[in-house]
């Protein structure tokens, strides 16, 4: 056995301890940041880009931002810390947060995510008008892990006594939302589900005849997206990722053009609460 002097344990202790400080701090000069795949990866780098140079700025560290293949990629990375930050659905927040044994913290939503909707579009020719006429029809939802594209339209398909493995003829998933939209325009499906802000971005981006193909019906409203991280980001830095989105200012014109890309009036606070009836929906559609 090896007998240190008090001298050189002291030592020893202090260069274990600058060791561990290093390593702890280049795991934090990169901050690595992804989102769930709602529309194509190109839109993805357009739209979160200039948020990332934000947090790269106001953090003082550089910040990563890549796109992942699909909505359960979203959920692995960060469940096992491959990234530090993303950009989920409430029920792809859910899903982490069952992965990860609870390890998942909500930091931040948009205020539009505290009174989110899906809407049902189909063509105005179609003679769908209500959600029974979508009896017999063909479907299609999004990524089968989408909250706004899946898991919220089928509770409330439920809701109004409509079976989707049963009542309607065949079910597609697109997998995002301006594949969804296509799937209509073009023909495939009679009818399908989406998030609300991509259907209107579509409709003021002029990229969708609404004489030809528009919504019938909108869902009530539920909570939706946040930023979450892992519980094991230091809470010192949780804050300051938190603070940092929440201070995206309006006012400000490059931080308004952020938000705007985003889709949002302002991030406000957010809390594990929020998602609990989304989880309820989840298992009460056979969804988890």
């Amino acid at each position: 056995m090896i007998s240190l002097s008090p001298s050189r344990t002291l030592r020893a202790l202090m260069a274990g301890a600058v060791l561990m400080w290093g390593i702890v701090s280049h795991a934090q000069t990169v901050l690595r940041v992804t989102t769930i795949p709602e529309e194509a990866a190109t839109e993805q780098i357009r739209k979160f880009t200039p948020l990332a140079n934000y947090l790269e700025q106001k953090l003082g560290v550089k910040v990563e931002f890549t796109p992942v293949n699909d909505y359960p990629a979203a959920v692995e990375a960060l469940v096992n810390k491959k990234v530090d930050l993303v950009w989920f659905g409430g029920f792809t927040h859910v899903q982490a947060n069952l992965r990860s044994g609870g390890k998942i913290v909500p930091l931040a939503q948009r205020e539009e995510d505290t009174k989110f909707q899906s809407v049902f579009i189909a063509k105005t020719n179609s003679g769908i008008k209500q959600l029974a006429d979508m009896k017999g029809k063909q479907i299609s939802f999004g990524s089968q892990s989408s909250t706004s594209g899946h898991l919220m339209p089928r509770s409330f398909l439920l809701q109004a006594n409509l079976n989707p493995e049963k009542d309607f003829r065949r079910i597609a998933y697109s997998g995002a939302h301006d594949a969804t939209i296509a799937s209509v325009v073009s023909g495939k499906v009679d009818a399908a589900a989406l998030d609300i802000t991509v259907w209107r971005k579509f409709v003021s981006e002029n990229k969708v005849d609404t004489k030809d193909v528009d919504v019938f019906y909108t869902t009530p409203p539920y909570f939706n997206y946040n930023w979450s991280v892992h519980v094991d980001m230091p809470a010192a830095m949780q804050e300051r990722v938190k603070k940092a989105i929440l201070d995206l200012n309006p006012a400000d014109p490059a931080q308004a053009e952020i938000l705007k890309l985003n889709r949002a009036t302002r991030y406000v606070p957010t809390s594990p609460e929020n998602y609990k009836g989304l989880e309820a929906a989840a298992r009460s559609a056979g969804l988890l």
